[in-house]
């Protein structure tokens, strides 16, 4: 019975999730109204999210190894607070550094609370069905783009920009708080095979952080993650901006991301499926095919119906690899590392998520629209699907690693 408990961490992982990062990627509706207002520039702007990405991959680095040695429920509960307290100064600051200090610093620090501890802790309950788990947790992240995003872009309509960051700081952590405290540590293992225990004794042996990020298989997997992020960020962030400048009004512009949110979704259990089916290399490199394809047709886009049927496409794409990491990373290392794995990569992948936002908006602001953010982004992706091809085989095998439910 206790066994299935995880199946309550698996929906407590998928809310938390759902609140944290959608409060977090909402700031592309923000943007807008917020030059209005402030005179700031979209670059300075987006730099904020910038440096929420750095931050938030050198903290989850932080979080994830922390959650290796006291679980995850105190690190989600005190980031819990962190993203209430930056979301709340941001929504009063007059002046660009303290908002970029508060959005990019604070609450970029606690976004990296969230994907490396859940995900280690729900690896952890399932020897079956982890996958399943795994994507199922990863839900949380794609219903934020259809609920937080739009009720986002409402409530800056009524209440203006300042007072919609403020209520979403406030609803965000008292849902968080409580719902973090359902996390528990998954239980010890019931028995070891002879694989397991050698695997276990190697990582004590050498589980330090050098040690984790020189093997082979964390350095591809950290690179192909880096890259895919590095691709997408950009085209996400100034999606909105993008629509309006194509004449969609602010709420049509903001519900794209609510269709590529229902996408990722599906392409979350679909590629899930087809992972154990077909292996999850082939589907990550497929993934990113599809997704630097995608990325290149927005130049392409003008009408609102195509940026939805794009949307469709990329929400399928990136949605869909996204989780497909964890699940390789279990493949490659032990559980009792695997809070400093996902951390490592997140890192990394953070790193890329970096570039895109500011990038975008300084193409913006020197070209006069997005057409180069498109085709750079596009090259990026294809680079991602070419390192992707040298994932090396696990460390340990496939098999070795499965117990009994």
């Amino acid at each position: 019975m206790e066994r299935n408990y995880g199946w309550v961490i698996v929906g407590a992982g998928a809310l938390i999730t759902c609140l944290a990062m959608g409060a977090m990627f909402a700031l592309p509706v923000y943007l807008q109204p917020m030059a209005d207002e402030t005179g700031w520039t979209r670059a300075g702007i987006s730099a904020a999210m910038t440096i929420g990405f750095i931050v938030m991959g050198v903290a989850g680095f932080v979080w994830g190894t922390l959650t290796d040695r006291i679980g995850a429920r105190p690190v989600v509960l005190i980031a819990a607070v962190m993203l209430g307290l930056g979301l709340f100064i941001a929504s009063r600051a007059n002046n660009l550094l303290i908002f970029q200090f508060a959005y990019g610093g604070l609450v970029g620090a606690s976004g990296g609370a969230f994907f490396a501890p859940l995900m280690a802790t729900v690896i952890g309950w399932f020897d079956k069905h982890r996958s399943l788990a795994v994507s199922l947790v990863s839900l949380g992240g794609g219903v934020a783009p259809m609920v937080i995003t739009p009720l986002a872009t409402v409530l800056i309509e009524q209440m203006g920009w300042r007072n919609a960051m403020m209520t979403t700081a406030l609803v965000a952590t008292a849902l968080i708080i409580p719902t973090g405290m359902l996390i528990r540590r998954p239980p010890a293992a019931p028995a070891e095979t002879p694989a397991e225990s050698g695997a276990a004794q190697e990582s004590s042996q050498g589980s330090s952080i050098l040690a984790i990020m020189r093997k082979p298989q964390f350095i591809v997997l950290a690179g192909v993650f880096f890259l895919c992020c590095a691709a997408h960020s950009g085209p996400i962030f100034h999606t909105v901006s993008y629509a309006m400048l194509c004449g969609a009004s602010a709420l049509a512009a903001a519900s794209i991301y609510s269709v590529e949110g229902v996408a990722g979704l599906f392409g979350r259990l679909i590629f899930g499926v087809l992972a154990d089916r077909l292996g999850v290399k082939r589907v990550i490199i497929g993934g990113l095919v599809l997704q630097a394809v995608g990325i290149y047709t927005y130049i392409y886009v003008a009408e609102l119906t195509q940026f939805y049927m794009l949307a469709v496409v990329l929400g399928l794409a990136y949605g869909g690899v996204m989780p497909l990491y964890a699940v390789l990373a279990r493949d490659y290392f032990p559980p009792q590392v695997m809070g400093t794995v996902l951390g490592g990569i997140t890192m990394t992948a953070s790193l890329g998520m970096a570039f895109g936002p500011v990038g975008g908006g300084w193409l913006f602001d020197t070209f006069g629209d997005y057409h180069w953010l498109y085709v750079s982004s596009a090259a990026i992706g294809m680079a991602a699907a070419l390192v992707a091809l040298t994932f090396p085989r696990p460390s340990v095998p496939r098999e070795a690693q499965m117990q009994p439910a």
